[in-house]
């Protein structure tokens, strides 16, 4: 079952210094348009590409534009055997409302 994460309780994790990897999943325009800090764009429609790359028990959460394309990223990720992946609830639009105004919405 994929756990969500709120931007929030993202932003408190990233604050405390917790090692969280951020993935964006959306396609390279979106990524350069507007995104979190410290991402790193892998896009869902390549993810049988880099999930191999990734470390299975490694803490990840994943985001996109509203939390639907990552949402189905962590179910294919889970199913792959990864343990710790979470939605951003919301997503990049959820993040820009509550923790970065920031941060562009479209």
């Amino acid at each position: 079952m994929v756990q969500g994460i709120t931007p929030s309780d993202l932003k408190t994790s990233q604050d405390a210094g917790e090692d969280v990897a951020l993935i964006d999943v959306r396609e390279p325009w979106e990524h350069q348009y507007a995104r979190i800090p410290d991402s790193e764009l892998r896009p869902l429609s390549e993810i049988d590409a880099w999930a191999s790359s990734l470390d299975p028990g490694k803490p990840y959460v994943l985001y996109c534009h509203s939390g639907v394309r990552s949402f189905h990223a962590c179910l294919l990720l889970e199913r792959m055997g990864f343990q710790a992946v979470k939605n951003l609830s919301g997503g990049i639009d959820a993040w820009s409302v509550e923790v970065d105004p920031q941060v562009p919405r479209y």
